[in-house]
């Protein structure tokens, strides 16, 4: 078993899915810094070129005063690029996604997929950070199932790899800015 798999704060896979798109990065950033960026949602069009917009609503999608992230929440995905693009003038997708998990003590947050019902396609995204190394692994992983999911791996597979890389290199841009 490879190091990275040792340090591997995501949880073991549920279900393999039909398709599971993951990546992981490390960041030379205290893991406090980088889990602040990574639970502020409004800021995300400052620096994600994946997820441009994404916002906690209710079930109406109508954004919530407070964005403290918390489980049993809506989060609403306003704009998302596949391939990732800091350009919003290009076409985008949105997606409504449930809050399953957050855990601070352990900086794992989860949320899945509610956009269609669950039998014809569903999600279950992981994004965790843990310390490796004097720096902070940031581990991210999306498993698909479903029938729509034969579909997904097909047309999208490679876009949302692209897109999971990105984001994870400019989450780690975004909490290396000012360090030294």
């Amino acid at each position: 078993m490879s190091a990275a798999a040792l340090s591997s704060n995501l949880p073991p896979l549920v279900s393999e899915g039909v398709v599971a798109i993951s990546d992981s990065i490390d960041i030379d950033a205290p893991r406090e810094r980088v889990w602040e960026i990574l639970l502020d949602f409004p800021a995300y069009g400052e620096w994600n070129p994946f997820i441009r917009s994404q916002t906690i609503v209710d079930a109406s999608k109508c954004p919530l005063a407070d964005q403290t992230v918390l489980e049993g929440q809506w989060l609403y995905m306003g704009t998302v690029h596949i391939p990732p693009t800091m350009d919003d003038t290009v076409s985008s997708s949105s997606t409504m996604e449930l809050i399953t998990h957050v855990d601070h003590d352990a900086y794992r947050v989860a949320w899945v997929y509610k956009s269609l019902p669950r039998w014809l396609l569903n999600a279950e995204r992981w994004q965790t950070l843990s310390e490796v190394n004097g720096k902070t692994r940031y581990e991210t992983r999306e498993v698909f199932g479903g029938p729509v999911a034969y579909i997904l791996k097909f047309f999208m597979q490679q876009g949302l790899r692209d897109a999971f890389r990105a984001m994870a290199e400019a989450l780690k841009a975004r909490a290396e800015e000012g360090q030294s």
